[in-house]
């Protein structure tokens, strides 16, 4: 394929430049521009040469919206004949952005509508191998300026969402620009997904440099192949050394078996973690252990935990289940259970984000006085 080429060949900085001289000669583009989602998933945000050049288009009520929510193609007409192509960009289930080009014609639109949709998820590939090299796609996600410790957490995460056969998973941190300590990560192999779910302790810089540590003791534990109550052992030791007590980080652990759904689990802390099963919303809850860094040499026994196909897990953090309303009520008490139920038809990707906005409402400002997290973890099983 001509475009898979010029992208493999191109500098990291110039995919887009090398991808549209290729679809203008190949598919007589008029146009193509890549739109990258910010970190609050509420726009796409044009990816061109600093300092920006062109308008950012909502996630919610636009055509590229449109395609990005729905994971699909979406063909726009527009003026003088000729058609707008919006497809997504997605990396094995983590949305990235979307590719717009216009084309001539709908006629001819219609045929290399698939064609441009592979384009697009190769192009995604490569904007994660480029950014390793140049800030040009993570500068285009910001539509506001990052906090240093939102920084270092972003940097952190593995992802918002990524998919397999097996399960499907999505997550999201608020408030995007200013988060502290709240953190989630995952990984998988052939046979296993391991998530944890983190409660971070503290703001600003201090509880994005607890949080880090953590979480990479706790991966340098998983990478060694040790067991997730070993994980959560060593990574208590390396906190406690550095912290002596004085700071402790709050973390769920899964290790799931993905062809049975048996897991092992660590609660070391406060993280929450709602079940929905038959059209039913219950909180499941586990025997408590210490949060990490607490004491010296604590043990941790890990738990058995049972998942089923069709079960969607919500996993939460204290700035969601333990927020008030203006009248009192506590949003984990009733008001999540409901807004469980109300994105039960969206995917997991989109669950976190639209979980979010009922909290805001249910918050009554806009402005979060804690970091907010969910995670959604749809089971299929094999």
């Amino acid at each position: 394929m001509t475009a898979e080429r010029a992208l493999r060949t191109a500098a990291p900085h110039e995919l887009l430049d090398a991808l549209r001289r290729v679809l203008v000669q190949e598919y007589a583009a008029q146009s193509v521009e890549l739109y990258l989602a910010d970190y609050g998933l509420t726009v796409l945000q044009p990816v061109s040469v600093l300092p920006l050049t062109a308008e950012p288009v909502s996630v919610h009520n636009s055509p590229a919206g449109r395609a990005f929510g729905a994971q699909e193609p979406f063909v726009e007409d527009v003026h003088g004949g000729a058609v707008r192509v919006h497809l997504p960009v997605t990396v094995r289930g983590d949305r990235l952005g979307v590719l717009t080009v216009t084309l001539p014609d709908d006629e001819e639109a219609q045929g290399p509508v698939g064609e441009l949709a592979d384009i697009a998820e190769v192009l995604g590939h490569e904007v994660v191998v480029a950014e390793r090299d140049t800030d040009l796609y993570l500068q285009a996600r910001r539509k506001d300026r990052l906090t240093l410790a939102a920084e270092m957490q972003w940097q952190l995460l593995p992802g918002r969402s990524c998919s397999r056969p097996e399960y499907e998973l999505g997550a999201q941190l608020e408030p995007a620009y200013a988060i502290y300590g709240d953190n989630f990560d995952w990984s998988a192999t052939a046979d296993r997904l391991t998530l944890y779910v983190t409660n971070g302790m503290g703001e600003g810089i201090e509880a994005s440099l607890l949080t880090n540590l953590a979480i990479n003791a706790l991966r340098n534990a998983r990478r060694a192949g040790i067991a997730i109550d070993d994980q959560a052992a060593l990574a208590d030791q390396a906190v406690y050394a550095h912290y002596q007590g004085r700071c402790y980080l709050s973390v769920l652990m899964l290790d799931f078996d993905l062809a049975t759904g048996r897991a092992k689990l660590v609660d070391a802390g406060s993280p929450q973690l709602l079940r929905l099963r038959d059209g039913v919303v219950e909180r499941v809850t586990f025997e408590a252990q210490l949060p990490l860094g607490m004491f010296e040499e604590t043990d941790y026994v890990a738990q058995d935990f049972q998942v089923e196909p069709g079960d969607r897990l919500v996993f939460v953090s204290d700035g969601v289940y333990a927020v008030a309303s203006p009248a009192g009520e506590a949003y984990g008490d009733v008001a999540l259970a409901r807004a469980i139920m109300s994105t039960r038809l969206l995917p997991a990707a989109e669950v976190p984000r639209a979980v979010l906005r009922e909290l805001t409402g249910h918050r009554g400002q806009s402005v979060p006085k804690d970091d907010a997290l969910v995670v959604c973890l749809d089971w299929h099983g094999r």
